[in-house]
């Protein structure tokens, strides 16, 4: 067998019980391959999880691959007697399964009819040899001596022997095949019987799910009036209710300025009460500041008396510092005059 596609799915498979609840094959997405037998001319679905086959059908032309879903495809295998489910990642992939699940299933039907031909051909073949042969050897018996049919006995015999074999084999083929035909035939009509069952019960259910669905639109259909009126009335009431929340904060910022102009009127009370204080005080801070600017007059004055002192103390001091200086220059010339008189003075008593 070769893989011919693969792809990676969740595997499920009917409930054995209810016939209509789905059982998880798998723990997570596993592999699922279409596989071709070269020996059986025939085309499998596989998948694997770890050491367990989850998955082992052969496809047959009488099988339907039905999308239930946009990610989420089907279907029921005879042999098995289950109905295989397979949940995709994207939609994408779901489309290429089902496609090739078609491709397979055509291919599946041409080798089934081709089979077919070869058997019927066989059959055929084997029938009219069956039938010409022992016309054959009626006709030399009759017509010919009896040297003739001395001669003729052994390889007649031989080749009766030979197409004997052959229709022996080809029987026994045929009779394999026949019980191989009757076995498919019998799950075929067991398939056909359990699908038969299968399509009442959802014809029933069909027409039960069209009374309910009739039911339930006329449900709907008032409900949507129903939907319709309360949406009105809902329209009216947010409407209201936007008015008075509009109405509710417009009282509230009248009370925030009701609550200001009273803590404004409070203030201007207690100011009122104190102005006389302050007025008092405010003569005699103006009386304090007339005598403070009397008191200012007068320092300014003395500073400007004692800068004049100060100017003329600056001036005295110069004049007496260059008085100073003349007098030392002086001091310096009478110093040096003693130092050569004491010099001289000096001099003399050495000499005397």
């Amino acid at each position: 067998e070769q893989p011919i596609f693969t792809t990676r799915a969740h595997v499920f498979q009917i409930d054995p019980n209810t016939k209509k609840n789905w059982v998880p094959a798998s723990k997570q997405a596993v592999t699922v391959s279409y596989f071709y037998d070269v020996t059986r001319n025939s085309y499998r679905i596989i998948s694997v999880d770890g050491a367990k086959v989850i998955i082992n059908s052969t496809i047959t032309p009488n099988m339907t691959f039905t999308k239930t879903s946009q990610k989420f495809g089907q279907w029921a295998d005879s042999r098995a007697n289950t109905v295989f489910g397979l949940g995709f990642s994207s939609e994408q992939q779901l489309t290429k399964f089902a496609e090739k699940f078609q491709e397979v299933k055509e291919a599946a039907r041409l080798a089934r009819d081709k089979s077919q031909e070869k058997i019927e051909t066989s059959s055929n073949h084997s029938q009219e040899s069956g039938c010409e042969t022992p016309s054959s050897t009626q006709a030399s018996s009759i017509n010919g001596t009896d040297d003739e049919k001395a001669s003729s006995a052994g390889p007649a015999n031989t080749h009766l022997k030979s197409e004997n074999n052959k229709l022996k084999i080809a029987l026994t083929q045929s009779a394999a095949n026949v019980k191989k035909w009757e076995i498919e035939l019998q799950t075929l009509r067991e398939s056909n019987a359990r699908l038969t069952t299968a399509l009442q019960d959802s014809s029933a259910s069909v027409e039960q799910w069209k009374r309910q669905f009739s039911l339930c639109h006329d449900e709907n259909d008032r409900l949507r009036n129903k939907i319709d009126e309360l949406e009105e009335q809902c329209s009216e009431i947010n409407r209201e209710k936007e008015k008075n929340t509009q109405l509710k904060r417009r009282i509230e910022e009248l009370e925030l300025e009701l609550r200001e102009k009273e803590t404004e009127l409070t203030d201007l009370r207690k100011q009122s009460e104190i102005i006389p204080q302050l007025m008092s005080e405010c003569e005699y801070v103006s009386e304090k500041l007339e005598a403070a600017e009397r008191d200012n007059q007068n320092l300014e004055d003395k500073v400007r008396s004692l800068k004049t002192d100060m100017e003329e103390s600056k001036y005295r001091q110069r004049h007496l510092k260059v008085e100073l200086k003349s007098f030392l220059e002086v001091l310096d010339g009478k110093i040096d005059d003693l130092h050569n008189f004491r010099r001289g003075l000096s001099k003399l008593g050495a000499d005397n």
